[in-house]
């Protein structure tokens, strides 16, 4: 299967090319009964991820982190708290179509906290290739970006939003 859309992720990278623009996302870092996180294997670049997508015109940050996770994964999730804001400009990333540069992004990302109400696992194919919920202690298995992880140990380690 040959992919439409790539993304690379640059993290601290001086070889990262210039951002083009700012565009905002919403997260979502949601955990089990467990206490497991939910993850997601991207499409575009094969890294681990909580769901996470760009704010639409008409909707609220929460309404897409909600959104998102539902397109995402297939679970209904609500939004109960804040993990934080990240928008440091270490995080660069390159979405490509070919050889194309279509956008070069410094993200601005809010994640959000919310608790599973429902849904099953399914994933959509041009989103996600697995969804899993990850106990914490084994997130050094998986490939997940610096940016994301980030947002992730915050949510394990504060109760306190971390604007960044």
């Amino acid at each position: 299967m040959t992919r439409k859309t790539r993304r690379i992720d640059y993290w601290q990278d001086p070889a990262a090319p210039e951002p083009t623009s700012r565009k905002p996302s919403a997260s979502v870092f949601v955990r089990d009964d467990q206490g497991r996180l939910l993850l997601l294997k991207r499409a575009d670049n094969d890294l681990w991820t909580i769901p996470t997508g760009g704010v639409k015109k008409g909707e609220t940050v929460g309404q897409t982190g909600v959104r998102e996770c539902h397109e995402e994964t297939g679970y209904h999730v609500e939004v109960v708290g804040l993990v934080g804001v990240f928008s440091s400009p270490d995080h660069v990333i390159v979405y490509m179509h070919g050889d194309r540069v279509d956008e070069v992004r410094q993200p601005v990302n809010v994640c959000l906290r919310a608790r599973l109400i429902g849904g099953e696992a399914r994933p959509e194919p041009s989103e996600a290739t697995e969804i899993r919920w990850v106990d914490p202690e084994h997130l050094d298995d998986y490939g997940i970006h610096p940016a994301i992880r980030a947002r992730i140990d915050h949510g394990l380690t504060s109760s306190e939003p971390q604007i960044l």
